[in-house]
């Protein structure tokens, strides 16, 4: 099934715009203020890669760039991995697990979209 590139963005821009109200809701904390830092500079980034992707001017720097949002959504999913096990925050549980499942599957659909690029080299 092939997904639409728009579709992909919006939801990247969708996960970014979750990030961002998520990490305003962290404590204030040395540690807050850190982990807040990190997942909202991955979590933009990956939007923001996926677009320069999208506009690439060979396949190579396509799948330069696909592979950056790749490696940006897994950073993404460490660390709202790590807010949840550290209990940084446990009045957004319910955010927390639909943006865990939702930087899961658009790593999934990254992914798959760099293996294929691969092959129709």
């Amino acid at each position: 099934m092939k997904i639409d590139k728009t579709v992909i963005s919006e939801r990247l821009l969708d996960l970014a715009a979750g990030t961002i109200k998520l990490t305003t809701s962290l404590e204030k904390t040395y540690t807050g203020r850190h982990v807040s830092g990190q997942l909202m500079r991955s979590a933009t980034s990956a939007g923001a890669n996926y677009e320069e992707a999208c506009g690439a001017e060979s396949r190579k720097d396509f799948l330069h760039k696909m592979q950056i949002v790749l490696k940006e959504l897994r950073e993404s999913l460490y660390w709202i991995r790590l807010i949840e096990k550290a209990d940084l925050n446990a009045s957004v549980s319910n955010n927390l697990n639909s943006l865990l499942s939702e930087a899961q599957e658009l790593t999934n659909i990254i992914a798959k979209s760099i293996i294929t690029a691969k092959k129709n080299k």
